[in-house]
């Protein structure tokens, strides 16, 4: 799947149609326990594992979102910031944040909680990613997705910071390509 070829709907605003979504229709919080099947030799949950739960939360968003199959074109970015153990409850929180013609921009949060934790402490923001997710249909080939309502000053700066992304992401395939006298 390419992401070049999609042309963003502009920003949500006023004259949006009946069609498109509010940002909270498809947010999604999955939790999950981590186990020593998960883990490395010193006891920390391998990073792939975080993309993995990562990409999955994207994945539901992505198909809420644009009601049915939706498929990971890229990862832009995953910040590991603090390890998870055996044992920890992770959560990930996903939504759109910039929706496009075929295309969205899904960012995942992960936190980590020890499960035996009386104290109920907060629990610690340990990766963040931001996931393309393609629309496709039966045949696999890309279809529109709804286009994105913005809520909030929060899914606006959102919206703003996706465009920033993908405008580096294009760039960035244009360098490539250019490199390789394509």
């Amino acid at each position: 799947m390419t992401t070049d070829d999609v042309r963003p709907a502009g920003p949500p605003g006023a004259g949006t149609p009946a069609s498109a979504l509010p940002s909270s229709f498809a947010r999604v919080s999955l939790a999950y326990l981590m186990r020593s099947v998960e883990a490395n030799l010193l006891g920390n949950i391998h990073g792939g594992e975080i993309v993995k739960l990562a990409d999955t939360t994207a994945g539901a968003v992505g198909q809420r979102h644009c009601g049915g199959p939706a498929v990971t074109a890229a990862l832009d970015d995953m910040a590991f910031l603090a390890p998870v153990h055996v044992g920890d409850i992770v959560r990930t929180y996903g939504q759109v944040n910039w929706a496009g013609r075929t295309s969205m921009e899904i960012g995942v949060r992960v936190e980590a909680q020890p499960w035996n934790d009386p104290r109920d402490e907060a629990a610690v923001h340990v990766a963040s990613a931001y996931f393309v997710f393609v629309a496709v249909d039966a045949d696999g080939a890309p279809r529109a997705v709804p286009p994105l309502v913005l809520e909030t000053p929060e899914d606006h700066r959102r919206w703003r910071e996706a465009e920033i992304r993908r405008a580096h992401r294009l760039a960035r395939k244009a360098e490539i390509a250019s490199s390789r006298g394509h």
